[in-house]
Formats: structure tokens, sequence, C-alpha cells
């Protein structure tokens, strides 16, 4: 019998390597730019060209190679950075592997030109497939130019799975920022297709932040500075009142690498407890400084995973340097033992008081009513006769019209006309809602009314969400969305990553009601919103819809529409603590349970759970 384990050729076993280091075209940036930080490089430029998949050039000033260097740095494991496995436990580089270049040789054709400053002239690499096809001297500057082209040009199965344009051109973005932001020493540009957007020059950490995310976020931000024997932590958190949902930035560096630590963003938000709404976060840029002995970032091929010696210490130094910087800029809210447990309503102050200082009395017509037809007024509200709908009477419409605080109601909105039946292999016919059984609401937050095998509690919120969100998304994809003019356009600001997405979701944008006008630098005029959506904030709900684009893992526009209803839907439903009448339980619970998935909202989180009368039973 023939042996049959043999060695792999050096083409192949490069392919498979690429597929750990080179992962999409931000994946080759990454490792380029920061190759240019370790050549000690005072300027970087990236240049892209259809979003990184026809072309990324990267060109820096740093040392640059000799001609056996350029050859050498091709190779597998061939590398500057370290000599002998003690030096990975001294680590003062980016990169270290020795497979970066190799792996993009693997699957790219790469031109290189580099030279030295003490050399006349430089070299010329050419490479397809790992192959050097051309090696020539060149005039060039000194340092080192990139030049990667046809990204997977032989790997087609790889090369179908990169996203849009404007997809691989956010991640390349994101990489970018990383690197950006912890070498303000460093000049960075970046263009694409011809268009520049970034050019950050030299200056210091606070402004290179302002430069990367604007100059509304330096009044968001709160120094920390603790130097301890273990930890040194500098950088910046968020005020609490800047807190928001999604699209907060959120950045850690060790020894001037980026890296993602859950743990430690814990302790970061513990610091924010009782200080932010639950659910919601802050910015921050926190840079540690440790040993370098005391770390692994030989964990990943990205590096983005790192480990420490002393987790649970650095964690207690984090958290209380988080704590002392709310603390020492009164970001902490005081509290006024003199008033502290009294109603904040004003006395009352009897008409005989021999006191001389009366309260004001303002002067009042009787006669005068607002609401009468001999009143004018210069807004006049067209008369849909809603109520006929419902049957309802003038006294339960009035009912319902105080309910929402200053909100339009169920049945004014018309949320629930979309006549949406469940399909037949459709869980909701597993639960049917009799109107007239009794319901109540609870704690003005949960719906409860008896079931067949128990008693049945609806989060009211997300009953909502998952109503409204199949009536957007209907009229989404049907283009029925109708826009509503504002009389004072808002002015909405996105940044550089967030730019990027919303040049791709623009049309999307104009089909559900948004009518934006771009003003330049990642401003916008929102003139006109959706219907739909009156009474809400169009600059919040902007934010929160690019946030959502961007944490989606596929392709924006095949889920924007999705996106946009999700996000619509959560930001006109209920929220917690409002009241709802009988009339607006029942239209609610109605057309939960006529949605295709009435048991979860399009998140994936339950609407409703079941408590069974035997769990009920064994309480007792």
């Amino acid at each position: 019998m023939e042996d049959i384990i043999h060695l792999l050729p050096d083409a192949v076993a490069n392919q498979i390597a690429a597929g750990e280091v080179v992962q999409r075209p931000a994946s080759i940036v990454k490792e380029m730019v920061e190759n240019a930080i370790d050549a000690e490089a005072t300027s970087v430029q990236v240049i892209i060209v259809g979003g990184g998949k026809t072309c990324v050039q990267v060109i820096d000033d740093g040392k640059g190679m000799s001609e056996t260097d350029a050859r050498m740095a091709f190779e597998r494991h061939a590398t500057s950075k370290i000599a002998q496995a003690a030096d990975l436990f001294a680590l003062t580089t980016m990169g270290f592997r020795g497979e970066a270049l190799a792996s993009i040789a693997a699957v790219a054709h790469v031109e290189l030109k580099t030279r030295r400053q003490e050399d006349q002239l430089g070299v010329r690499l050419l490479l397809q497939g790992s192959k050097v096809v051309e090696q020539e001297p060149v005039a060039c500057p000194k340092g080192s130019n990139f030049s990667v082209n046809n990204l997977f040009f032989n790997v087609p199965a790889r090369r179908k799975f990169l996203k849009s344009d404007q997809t691989e051109l956010t991640n390349i973005i994101t990489e970018f920022e990383r690197i950006a932001l912890v070498h303000p020493d460093v000049a960075f540009q970046l263009i694409s297709n011809g268009n520049e957007i970034y050019n950050l020059n030299q200056t210091i950490l606070r402004q290179r932040i302002i430069d990367v995310f604007g100059k509304k976020i330096n009044a968001e931000l709160l120094p920390i500075d603790v130097e301890t024997s273990i930890v040194t932590i500098t950088g910046y958190v968020g005020k609490p009142e800047t807190a928001r949902k999604k699209g907060s930035k959120q950045f850690f560096f060790v020894n001037g690498r980026f890296m993602k630590h859950p743990y430690f963003h814990v302790a970061v938000m513990k610091a924010y407890e009782q200080l932010i709404p639950q659910g919601e976060h802050v910015s921050y840029f926190i840079y540690m400084s440790v040993d370098p002995s005391t770390i692994d970032v030989n964990v990943h091929p990205t590096k983005t995973e790192i480990k420490f010696d002393n987790e649970q210490e650095i964690w207690q130094v984090l958290s209380a340097a988080v704590r002392e910087a709310l603390g020492k800029f009164c970001a902490v809210p005081t509290i006024d033992f003199d008033v502290e447990g009294r109603p904040d309503i004003p006395a009352f102050i009897p008409a005989d008081t021999s006191k001389t200082t009366q309260p004001f009395k303002p002067t009042t017509t009787a006669s005068y009513n607002p609401f009468s037809n001999a009143a004018t007024s210069a807004y006049q509200r067209n008369n849909r006769e809603w109520e006929k709908l419902y049957g309802t009477s003038s006294a339960t419409t009035k009912n319902n019209q105080q309910t929402f605080n200053g909100q339009e109601d169920f049945a004014q909105k018309d949320l629930f006309s979309d006549n949406l039946q469940p399909t037949e292999n459709d869980t909701a016919t597993a639960w049917q809602y009799d109107t007239s059984l009794p319901h109540f609401q609870y704690n003005a937050k949960y719906i409860v009314f008896p079931a067949p095998n128990g008693v049945m509690i609806v989060n009211q919120h997300r009953a909502h969400v998952r109503v409204l969100y199949e009536r957007f998304l209907k009229r989404i994809k049907s283009r029925k969305m109708t826009s509503q003019g504002v009389l004072f356009p808002d002015i909405v600001q996105f940044t550089k990553a967030e730019k990027a997405v919303i040049d791709e979701i623009l049309d999307e944008l104009k089909y559900i009601g948004f009518d934006l006008t771009d003003l330049g630098s990642g401003a916008y005029s929102v003139a006109g919103v959706p219907a739909e959506i009156q009474g809400q904030n169009p600059v919040d709900l902007l934010h929160k819809l690019v946030a959502s684009a961007m944490e989606k893992t596929g392709g924006v526009i095949e889920q924007m529409e999705e996106n946009v209803a999700l996000a619509m839907a959560k930001c006109a439903a209920v929220d917690y603590g409002q009241v709802l009448t009988q009339q607006e339980i029942n239209d609610m619970l109605t057309a939960l349970f006529r949605t295709p998935s009435p048991q979860f909202t399009p998140d994936g989180k339950n609407v409703f759970a079941l408590l069974e009368d035997s769990h009920i039973s064994k309480l007792f």
C-alpha cells in the first residue's frame, strides 16, 4: 500500500493561510497599514478602488526595503519583527507572524515599489499567485508603495462572497479608523474612487478623535488618566447624557493595538449604573499600557483577541478610573438632601392669607372657548371620521387622545388597518384572542388575560413593534410609504463610515418617505419624513437606521427594508409606562395575532409568555 501523506505545494499552503489572514479587502488595509506603522512611517496614504476588490494601494514614507528584503517579505514566516520565541513576550510592533504579505500575494496581483534612504534606486516587484513575475530596479521615493489588485482572482468561490462596494468600503473605513485613532502622530489619508474620505494631519489624541468623528463629539468626552503598577489607563469616556442604544463609538487599545474585550466593556458600563437607562451605551476611547510579558496577542491571526494575566485587577482599576472621571467632572448628579422625599409641586396658598405677597393670578375670559367654531386658528385638522371605523363615542375618542401624552392614538394612526391574516401553517392559529375575555394592564408594561391553559402575559411594547413592523414592511415593499414635509428642516451629521452606508441606502430611504439633501462633509438636510412617524425625532431615527445597517453582517441593500421597518416600528411603538384603554388593548391584541409570527419580535425577542395552570398550582 502506497504512502498517502504528502506535503502541500507552497501555493496551496499560502491560499489556506490566506483564508485566515485575508478575509476581505479591509484585512489587506489593516495588515499593510500596520506594516507601514512598524516601518516608522510618518505619513500613510490608502487608495481604494471598487471597495478594495479592484485595487488597494498603500503608500508610506517609512524605512523601505532592500532588494533582498523585498523578495523575502513575501515568503511565509519571514519577518523582521521577532527572531526567537522569547520575543513573543516583548512585542512592540503590530505584526510579527510573517504571514500577511505571503497570504495577500497568494490570492491577488501585488506590485511593490520600495527604496531605502541610503539607496540610489529602489526595486519593483510584480507577483501573481505567490509567483514573482517581474523584478527590476526603479526610481521611487523613500518608503514602500504596495498595490494589491484583483483580490481573489484565483479563488472565485471566495470572491463571490464579498459584499457590495459600499459594504466593503465601510469595513475598510472601520479598520482605518482603528489604526488612525491609536497613532495621532502619523498623518493618514484615505481616498476611495478618487474621492477623499479622510485627510488627517499629525496632531494630539483628542484632536484626532475629533477629526475622525466630527466636532460634536468634543463636548461629549471626559478625560481619564490613571497610572498603577500593573496598568496605565488614559483616554476619554462619554458623558452620561450622551448615552444611546446604538451608534456609540467604543474602542479599547492596549500597547497601541486595537482589541475587543467584552469583560473590560462590562467594567466601563458598570461605572454608569444608575446614570444611564438600561440597554443604552456611551462612547469611550480607552488606551491601556501594560508590560508586554503580561499579555498574549498570539491568540488569533487578526490579533484583536488579547489575553491578560491579571484581568481582574485591571477590571477593578478600569472601573475605578471611569468612576473617578465621572465624579471629578461632575457627571454624577448630586443629591439635595434638603428636598429629598418632597413632592416637586407648588405649595397651596389660601386666598385669605395675611402675607402681603400673593401668588400670581392670570386673567381669564370665561366665555372664551378655543374649540368653538368661532375661534380662529392657523391650523385646521382634517376630519378623517376614523371614529366610525371603531364605533367609538366622542367621549371615548377624547379619552384616547389624552392617553398618549400628545401622540396620536392607535386608531388615529391607523395602525391596525392592514388586515393581516395568518397563514395556514402559521403558529398564530394556535393562539386565538377573544375580545370578550377580561384583560387588564399590569405595571403599565404588560397585558394580562386568561388563556385556555393558563394566563397569557403580553409585553405591550414588543407586541406593538411586531404589529408595526408588519405594517411598515408591507408598505415599504409596495413603495406606498408617504412623505410628510417639515416646516423647519433638521440637519443630521454622519461620520465617514456612516456616510458610506447612507450613500448606499439613500434610494431606500427615499422610498420610505425620507427627503434628504446632501450638504457635504457628511451633513444632510431632512426636509421630509415618513408620515407614519410624525412626532418622532427624525435625526435619532436616521442614526438608528444607519447603526442597524452597519451591524448587519450581510449586504446592506438586501436587508435594508427589514432594518428600516424594524427601526421605525421600535421608534413609533408605545413605550413602557404607557397607559392603554380597553379599546386600545383590544385593537393591539387583535392585530398581533393576525401577524405571521406573533410570538416573537422581528429581532427574535419573546412577545408573550404563557403562565400555565400547572405552574400556578405548584405555587400554592
